[in-house]
């Protein structure tokens, strides 16, 4: 069983997890619009593509030794380098070695001995801009979530500059010759919508013979998805590929508790009836998915991982 994951951020890496539990062909492809934080430093300082999602879906599939992924892990707390991660570093350490993002990234994954492959969405420098419903035009993906923040202001649309950017080809083929693709979870205008927006990654998922799932956000986010519903999700991932390659959406049935809910301004995304009659022509499949990892609501990657290997195995070839 292959399968194709798209994303970047925490949500991928998390899902990454449960899905190396099931099969060893893994295919994960990420974002690289990021241009904030330790990432956004390298990339300004080294002309690097962003390491940081990259990082974190080597570290979800890595087989190394826990010290080895407590080290990749790690952030110095103080002088020059504070707030950095030493994974960042080592792949920029990589890309330097071998002078192409590209072999860096494998070579990283040889030294982590990961399940799978990492693949960045395209290999070209890229930036995230979005439309705001007041006008107005925010540049950066880091901009982005904040520039919504206590303001009475929504994300109409994020693309891409220079646009049309090449995808590799490597993860086109991985796309076309998968048997299930997740789409998700994830920041959804910053993490998943960048991956969306490269043409042939898009045109690739609408000829796949892949069941592709969308799983849907725990939770809305603040600054970027407030109040939005499952119906919402899906339509603003229409919109911006211009058609629709969905087969089914996963959505979290289980009640959040409030001591968890507490900790964010953000609110819980359940499947509402207005949600069930606007994509009545979708398979919608509700799961007990939720779990409350390190103090942050995070999908439950077992329980989503024992679904989609029942489903598999019911598959009539």
């Amino acid at each position: 069983m292959k399968i194709v994951t798209i994303g970047g951020g925490t949500g991928n890496s998390t899902i990454l997890k449960g899905l190396k539990k099931i099969t060893k062909d893994i295919v994960t492809i990420v974002t690289v619009a990021d241009d904030g934080g330790g990432s956004g430093v390298l990339r300004k300082d080294m002309g690097i593509l962003p390491p940081g999602d990259i990082r974190a879906c080597l570290i979800a599939l890595a087989n190394a030794e826990p010290q080895m992924k407590e080290l990749m892990d790690y952030r110095f707390k103080e002088g020059g380098l504070k707030g950095q991660s030493f994974g960042n570093l080592f792949i920029a350490a990589m890309v330097d070695i071998y002078g192409d993002f590209d072999k860096a990234i494998k070579e990283a994954s040889n030294v982590l001995a990961i399940t799978g492959k990492v693949l960045p969405m395209t290999l070209e420098d890229v930036t995230l801009y979005a439309q705001m419903s007041d006008g107005t035009t925010i540049k950066g993906e880091s901009n982005i979530g904040n520039s919504t923040k206590d303001k009475d202001v929504s994300i109409e649309r994020v693309y891409l500059k220079p646009d049309g950017p090449k995808p590799m080809e490597e993860a086109v083929d991985e796309i076309l010759t998968a048997d299930i693709i997740l789409i998700g979870p994830g920041s959804l205008y910053t993490s998943i919508m960048p991956n969306l927006l490269v043409k042939d990654i898009a045109r690739a998922l609408k000829e796949t013979k892949a069941t592709v799932y969308y799983v849907c956000n725990l939770m809305t986010q603040y600054g970027e998805t407030k109040d939005y519903s499952v119906s919402d999700h899906v339509k603003a991932i229409n919109s911006h590929m211009g058609y629709s390659v969905i087969d089914k959406i996963i959505v979290n049935k289980e009640q959040i508790p409030d001591n968890a809910l507490k900790r964010y301004k953000s609110t819980p995304v359940y499947l509402r009836d207005e949600d069930r009659e606007f994509l009545k022509d979708y398979e919608i499949v509700e799961l007990e998915c939720f779990n409350d990892y390190k103090d942050k609501v995070r999908h439950d990657y077992n329980r989503i991982g024992k679904y989609l290997i029942e489903e598999y195995e019911k598959r009539d070839y």
